[in-house]
């Protein structure tokens, strides 16, 4: 079994990999693959070996949270916790603005030692109220072994406040008779947290957005629909309507299940009605829809009503299905990550090792009058290395990306798919029910003697597509049963170069291997059992959605209408995706890779008396996970 579970606590890559670690370590579970931005877990697993339950309990001692209970509303959820990290946030800024006020002499306290003494007060209850999940999560993290974000922001509050403490009570004692001027440091420990808490904020509410395409699917479905009984009409939440029952949908309201129209009646005809499917085909005309015909869940007459019986419903519904698909593929994830996953176990042990050589060399050179400079500088090294704008790098484009792609009715399987999308140098389509759409009401078993241009028509914009792919440097390649005659005609309709006529299912899959053995990225289209071989040898198999389910079950994308620049648009969405995932890998890096050496103080080696303070770090922190959020969102706004 297959499933996709929401997941609560996340904040950092750290914390993503952990809990994927955890799972996929538990008897039972084949394959674990967990999203930052998702805030979920697709999990293959053995339900006869391990249940959810045991899951969330597993999960739960690390200090997360598995959401399995389906009647949990997850936006319930996520918008409490947002609602109590905004109220946090904002509590801390009114800590952070009193020490502030304190410390910086705003407010004249009189001596020395109460200004101290209200400073430490301020600084205790900021960690109590606004900073205690980082402390409870750190602890939890350590009796497990291992270490998050967490974990760094506790280690340089704590080290700064206890530091801080001391020196109020013993500072002259300590330091005084030995010659060291001393300092507080609680309006670091204050401004680290209430850097990160709006780090947090700005970061869930800009990763709410590479979310959005989701919610909008959702949104399709109605929350109630309208159920026949004799003569009644009574109207029930959608979770109760059943396979078999008898549904009226009026004109303007969504069609509540997939079914099949029983009777249709509009100002038009008196047995039929007409559908828009634009939001599931990408097809803008309304479809006539007579007794018989098969309707989809979130569609909407446009005119007319009609009666329908519920044939699949729940989540057996195609909108479901598409809902279901696009979770699973911005769930999981691409080569790439695989590699900064790994990197996020050991990236806190190894900033942990960094502070503490940066406060040994502080001390070691510097002796005991520079131990304030020592710890200060440690602080800031732990705070400034965030490993949440590496881990975010790459799952926030691919959430976009693929979400953007949904939106335009492609849907893409998995991350692996949309990183081999780009790199694609050669294509290969189908004619019929591809290139091309079979005119109704012929007789075809006279077909063969009735010119081309009246058996069949091109797709609309099949052309402007392939020419697109063309002058992109794709080579395209025809394949057609027909005899040559027809082949070559269609080729020249759709500004084709290279065709092969009489071709069967072997010969599409033999040309899919000549094409690869010459160094060529392959991506095949198609629609029919016909294509089922090449589709599943290429490297890149596309699907139209129109086609037989065969075609769509051994495809990477699937093209949901017959807008075949879709193609074209999809493989230009793949480059600017992958770009974007290795703009913020660099700059995540490069981010690090500068940053830390300046809070350690490295500018002091070449005289010049500047570092990066522990306030400032935690708010350059912030600023680079919301930056790395927000550049893949640049994506949404892309042609």
């Amino acid at each position: 079994m297959k499933q996709t579970i929401p997941v609560i606590g996340m904040a950092c890559s750290a914390c993503s990999a952990n809990v994927e670690k955890k799972l996929s370590e538990l008897d039972g579970i084949n394959s674990a693959s967990v999203s930052l931005p998702g805030r979920s877990a697709l999990i293959d697993y053995d339900p006869d070996v391990i249940s959810l339950e045991k899951m969330k309990t597993e999960i739960n001692e690390i200090g997360y949270d598995l959401v399995i209970d389906k009647k949990t509303s997850v936006e319930e959820i996520e918008k409490r916790t947002y609602t109590l990290l905004k109220r946090r946030t904002l509590l801390s800024w009114l800590f952070a603005i009193a020490v502030m006020c304190v410390s910086m002499r705003w407010i004249d306290l009189g001596s020395r030692d109460i200004s101290n003494q209200v400073s430490l007060l301020i600084a205790l209850s900021n960690m109590l109220c606004c900073g205690r999940q980082f402390y409870v999560s750190s602890w939890k993290q350590l009796l497990h072994g291992t270490a998050n974000m967490d974990t760094l922001v506790a280690l340089s509050t704590g080290i700064a406040f206890l530091f801080s403490s001391f020196n109020t009570f013993w500072g002259d004692a300590a330091w005084a008779s030995r010659g060291v001027v001393w300092h507080t440091y609680f309006d670091a420990s204050v401004m680290i947290i209430t850097f990160v808490l709006t780090g947090r904020l700005l970061e869930e509410k800009a990763k709410d957005g590479t979310a959005s395409s989701i919610r909008q699917m959702m949104g399709m479905a109605p929350k109630t629909a309208h159920v026949v009984e004799g003569d009644r009409i009574e109207e029930v939440p959608i979770s109760t309507i059943g396979v078999g029952d008898v549904l009226e949908v009026r004109p303007g309201e969504k069609v509540p299940v997939d079914g099949e129209v029983i009777s249709a009646e509009s100002f038009m005809t008196a047995d039929a009605a007409y559908v828009d499917e634009s939001m599931i085909t990408g097809e803008p005309t309304p479809v006539e829809k007579k007794k018989g015909a098969k309707v989809l869940a979130g569609t909407i007459p446009s005119q007319g009503k009609f009666r329908m019986r519920a044939r699949q419903v729940g989540e057996d519904t195609a909108l479901a299905h598409i809902i279901r698909m696009v979770q699973e593929a911005q769930g999981s994830k691409a080569p790439v990550q695989r590699v900064v996953d790994r990197a996020a176990l050991i990236f806190v042990p190894v900033v942990a090792c960094i502070a503490l050589v940066t406060f040994l060399s502080w001390w070691v050179i510097g002796g005991n009058t520079y131990l304030p400079q020592a710890i200060m500088s440690a602080v800031a090294v732990l705070v400034i290395a965030c490993p949440c704008a590496m881990g975010l790098a790459t799952p926030t484009a691919l959430m976009v990306g693929i979400g953007k792609a949904a939106q335009k009715q492609i849907l893409i399987k998995d991350a692996t798919a949309l990183e081999s999308l780009r790199k694609v140098t050669a294509l290969i389509t189908d004619k019929t029910g591809t290139l091309t759409i079979p005119n109704r009401n012929i007789d075809f078993t006279k077909a063969d003697n009735l010119p081309l241009e009246v058996r069949e028509t091109l797709k609309p914009k099949a052309r402007e597509a392939m020419e697109s792919l063309q002058q992109s440097g794709i080579e395209v390649y025809m394949m057609s049963g027909d005899k040559e005659e027809a082949a070559r005609y269609w080729a020249d309709k759709a500004g084709i170069k290279h065709y092969h006529s009489e071709a069967l299912p072997q010969d599409k899959e033999n040309l899919v291997r000549r094409l690869q053995t010459e160094g060529k990225c392959v991506a095949m289209v198609g629609d029919g059992i016909n294509d089922t071989q090449a589709l599943a040898l290429a490297d890149v198999s596309i699907a139209i959605g129109k086609g037989t389910d065969v075609a769509m079950d051994v495809a990477q994308v699937t093209l949901m209408g017959n807008d075949l620049s879709a193609i074209p648009e999809a493989i230009r969405l793949s480059r600017n995706t992958v770009r974007m995932i290795w703009e913020n890998l660099f700059w995540a890096f490069v981010y690090n890779i500068i940053c830390i050496p300046l809070a350690a103080g490295l500018l002091y080696a070449f005289g010049i008396d500047w570092q990066i303070t522990p306030s400032w770090a935690s708010a350059l922190m912030a600023f680079s996970s919301v930056s790395v959020v927000l550049n893949s969102l640049r994506l949404r706004w892309m042609k």
